[in-house]
């Protein structure tokens, strides 16, 4: 769910003393927004996803926490830490023209990203962190959603991988982004992102996402070649 928070007040000259100000508004509901700390939510899939990891590192996830697991895995923590949990970023912030000039609004952008089932809730809790003086505004809302691990796909996905890269594990995972998936999904097709890459040891892939180097090793982009073709050719 994408959000924009609209905060409104009295514009004034920035010498005069305004309690009625949409930047102060604003800015405290972005604080605790992006503040807060949203606690861990297993699904049937994350829950899976945990215990696997941790069998691989050799801990016990009742003892071990979930947070703790996916911090554990390096890198592709950023991908498995945030699967865990609701996220509330705020990206973009409006406000003003002039130095000198207190605006009668201010506008920020908050990305959320949510387990599927949770959005009502979720959505509450912001419209109670945003107060009652800044308007929560949906500005876009997708579907969420959740497949059973197993199948014909997932045994031919395990299959694929086997041939490839021998002993390579296959974990269920719940994706915190959007792809075609939620359209198909509208059909009544139930799909699974599948993008094997191979990568060398010490490159921080998730980190590159969005980035000004974003970019892929060809080693790994003709491993994903030769893996999704085999699937594509026996399935």
């Amino acid at each position: 769910m994408w959000i924009k928070l609209v905060a409104r007040g009295t514009a004034a000259h920035g010498s005069h003393v305004i309690r009625d100000n949409a930047v102060t508004k604003l800015a405290a509901a972005v604080a605790r927004i992006g503040s807060e700390e949203w606690p861990v939510r297993l699904s049937a899939t994350t829950d899976a996803m945990v215990a696997e990891v941790a069998r691989f590192l050799g801990v016990d996830p009742t003892v071990t926490g979930p947070d703790e697991v996916a911090l554990a895995t390096g890198s592709a923590s950023r991908f498995i830490h945030a699967a865990l949990h609701t996220t509330t970023n705020p990206t973009v912030l409006t406000a003003g023209y002039k130095h000198n000039v207190i605006p009668d609004t201010a506008e920020a952008l908050v990305d959320i990203r949510c387990l599927p089932g949770d959005e009502e809730s979720v959505l509450a809790r912001v419209r109670e962190l945003a107060g009652d003086e800044v308007e929560v505004v949906m500005s876009f809302r997708d579907i969420g959603l959740e497949q059973d691990f197993g199948g014909p796909l997932v045994d031919a996905v395990r299959d694929v991988l086997g041939r490839h890269d021998p002993g390579a594990p296959v974990l269920p995972y719940l994706l915190s982004g959007g792809t075609d998936n939620k359209a198909l999904s509208t059909l009544g097709i139930a799909g699974y992102g599948f993008v094997p890459l191979q990568l060398p040891a010490g490159v921080d892939f998730p980190a590159m996402f969005h980035g000004v180097d974003e970019r892929v090793p060809l080693d790994s982009l003709a491993f994903g070649r030769r893996v999704l073709g085999d699937l594509l050719a026996t399935y």
